[in-house]
């Protein structure tokens, strides 16, 4: 009688292992490492949840932070997608061997051409899903319009003791000197950041917020940011921002020539991704209508999806909606990080 209890109990333990078992294994799970560390983003993840049912298990740090950890982790990383917010680092990525290529409908016929990896055989690593453009603020009692209206203008004589900008080093800067590079050639992209140097107004520091605030006090004349963080300047209520926006211009460089650039949130499938699938899955939905509005109206950045109407007051407030936006391939611009951090050394730009 104890042998026959004791078998039952057996039976019955492994059918309860093995339907727990069975269980973990229909669970869906994706691992995300993210450069994004935005509220808003929140939304974003729990209704790709609340979708699809796939979990998603998040790894924060920024894209210097991510793609050092995928190298040291190597085969054993549990990444599935890598979300990154700048293109040079997803250039980076790429270029080290870190992302899975993949063949997607979906993405090919959602994001342009020059917001994505370029293709090969076997498929594209990296697709872009929002853009913010890098754009110039200006005092408007001190500094004509007209006098800033093209990232040539940033180095002209005539600017002398007026600009301010963060790091020369920082990826969004190394972006935009990437993206002049491709237009101007290096050899005059060099002259041109020599040029930018002897136009300072102090040494380079601080974020996109701090070179906005120092116009509106009279330290800078002129200055280089990313629209977004101008955007959440217009949106706040706080008097002090009110304040800032009412001594502050915005020009968006280069209209009448190759347009404003722009730089790129986005995102990638790691090379050894255990959920894939999920991956594909992920990506996709980040093209959606829905998706691509919380980039929007969540952290004021353009959709990469022409088709998405743009519903955020801000961003439609500096443009009237919309505007003329350089063409030449992200991933070019990218890869072009190496030669500009030479030239930046080079002409002492810090």
């Amino acid at each position: 009688m104890r042998q026959k209890l004791r078998l039952l109990n057996t039976l019955a333990l492994a059918a309860l292992l093995g339907a727990a078992s069975s269980a973990s294994a229909q669970e869906q799970v994706l691992n995300l490492y993210s450069a994004r560390h935005y509220q808003t983003d929140e939304a974003l993840y729990s209704n790709f949840t609340k979708t699809t049912g796939i979990k998603i298990n998040r790894v924060d740090a920024d894209d210097a932070g991510i793609l050092a950890r995928l190298k040291a982790e190597g085969a054993a990383s549990p990444a599935d997608v890598i979300l990154l917010v700048d293109a040079a680092r997803l250039a980076k990525g790429d270029s080290e061997g870190m992302f899975l290529p993949i063949k997607s409908s979906v993405l090919e016929k959602a994001i342009p051409v020059q917001l994505r990896a370029q293709a090969t055989a076997e498929g594209t690593t990296w697709f872009g899903f929002s853009t913010r453009a890098r754009v110039i603020v200006y005092d408007k009692l001190k500094v004509n319009k007209a006098d800033v209206d093209t990232y040539e203008e940033l180095a002209d004589p005539k600017n002398k003791g007026l600009l301010c900008t963060r790091s020369g080093s920082h990826p969004y800067n190394l972006s935009l000197f990437g993206a002049v590079t491709e237009h101007l050639g290096a050899v005059k992209a060099e002259e041109w950041l020599k040029g930018m140097v002897a136009n300072m107004a102090r040494a380079p520091k601080g974020g996109d917020t701090d070179q906005i605030k120092g116009v509106a006090s009279g330290e800078c004349g002129i200055a280089i940011t990313n629209t977004y963080y101008l955007a959440r300047l217009m949106r706040s209520s706080a008097p002090e921002d009110k304040a800032i926006m009412e001594k502050v211009g915005v020009v968006f460089p280069n209209q009448q020539s190759w347009g404003t650039h722009v730089n790129i949130a986005g995102a990638a499938v790691a090379k050894n991704a255990k959920n894939s699938a999920n991956a594909v899955k992920f990506m996709e939905y980040l093209a959606s209508p829905e998706a691509q509005n919380y980039f929007a109206n969540g952290n004021n950045e353009w959709p990469a999806v022409a088709s998405v109407k743009l519903s955020n007051p801000a961003l439609q407030a500096m443009t009237g909606g919309s505007f003329k936006s350089e063409t030449i391939p992200i991933s070019t611009v990218g890869a072009n990080q190496v030669k500009v951090q030479q030239m930046l050394d080079r002409v002492g730009y810090k």
